[in-house]
């Protein structure tokens, strides 16, 4: 799919412009043309109307593509391939993932390329971002690299208290789907500090490579995203040491369970086996209260009954003093 925005200049009030991005139908100059998931016959139109290199228009399509900064030495069109965060749903649980973003900037148009539609870009189309005018291109790229920096704080603060939910959950009772749901974090903030700091190392080389024309406003803005995606960074990696300690820390738990429950066990045994080993060697001339001898010589049974018992509470002694019970 394919939409192509504009800047409209609205009105200026105290020499400030008051600028509104619109959609358009046509490709024209000093445009923004968003596409993702496009159909071949997209990516030849956009192609035959921009004379962007192909190459370029398919990149970000590929969802193994990593970060990195390419520059095409014909027209001088780069391209800049970022990771941004996205979440899948699945039944009753959310996924977060990352998935490329294309941003190709040209002479004459901007355009992003992804595999998929993405709330990344909502604020520019919705026109809630400040000293946005699609004409400034630069600008608008860096600007679309602090919206992405925005949306990855905003998701890991989401799963820092998906995470706390979680402890809670599992400090009352430990649950398979609650350490699953821990695993799942575990597995997604590796994806993120991976995707971070390959965004990292791209910005760290537009800053300092001169890839495009940046002015001073541009560079002070660059810095200030940079630092976004270092805390980002930071924080994907603490809470991913959170989960890493949380998941060690129930394991061990568990164990601790588990051989808890093996010696209560092995004591009951230990307990159940002492007298039966005394009753075995009476089992067959010992009379029962039943027998009709029993009345005659009842002193055999009691002797059993009483050693049995004495035997008991000799071996609950014994354990107990051994921390066994």
């Amino acid at each position: 799919m394919i939409d192509i925005y504009v800047t409209k200049h609205l009105s200026s009030l105290k020499e400030k412009a008051a600028n509104r991005i619109e959609r358009i139908d046509e490709i024209r100059d000093d445009c923004w043309i968003n596409m993702f998931a496009p159909t071949e016959d997209e990516i030849a139109l956009v192609e035959k109307m921009t004379a962007v290199p192909q190459e370029f228009l398919r990149y970000p399509l590929d969802e193994e593509e990593r970060p990195r900064i390419d520059v095409d030495e014909d027209t001088g069109d780069v391209l800049l391939i970022i990771d941004i965060p996205c979440t899948r749903q699945e039944e009753n649980s959310v996924h977060y993932e990352t998935s490329p973003l294309g941003i190709i900037i040209t002479k004459k148009h901007l355009l992003t390329v992804s595999v998929r539609d993405t709330s990344v870009l909502d604020p520019f189309i919705e026109n809630r971002v400040r000293d946005f005018i699609v004409n400034f291109r630069t600008r608008f790229a860096i600007q679309i690299l602090l919206s992405v920096a925005k949306d990855y704080l905003k998701l890991l603060r989401y799963m820092d208290k998906t995470l706390e939910t979680s402890e809670r959950a599992l400090a009352k009772s430990i649950s398979n789907k609650d350490l699953y749901k821990l695993l799942e974090l575990g597995k997604s903030l590796v994806y993120f500090s991976t995707s971070l700091k390959s965004n990292e190392a791209v910005l760290e080389k537009l800053m300092r490579g001169r890839v495009v024309k940046q002015y001073e406003d541009d560079e002070s803005l660059l810095e200030d995203v940079i630092i976004e995606y270092k805390q980002a960074r930071e924080m994907a990696e603490i809470y991913a040491s959170i989960v890493n300690g949380t998941m060690d820390a129930y394991a061990s738990i568990i164990n601790n369970n588990m051989n808890l429950i093996m010696k209560i066990m092995a004591a009951a045994t230990i307990v159940l086996s002492v007298p039966t080993v005394i009753s075995s060697f009476f089992g067959q001339n010992v009379p029962m209260p039943w027998d009709a001898d029993f009345s005659a010589n009842p002193l055999p049974f009691i002797v059993v009954l009483v050693a049995s018992v004495i035997s008991i509470i000799s071996a609950v002694y014994i354990l107990k003093k051994k921390q066994m019970l």
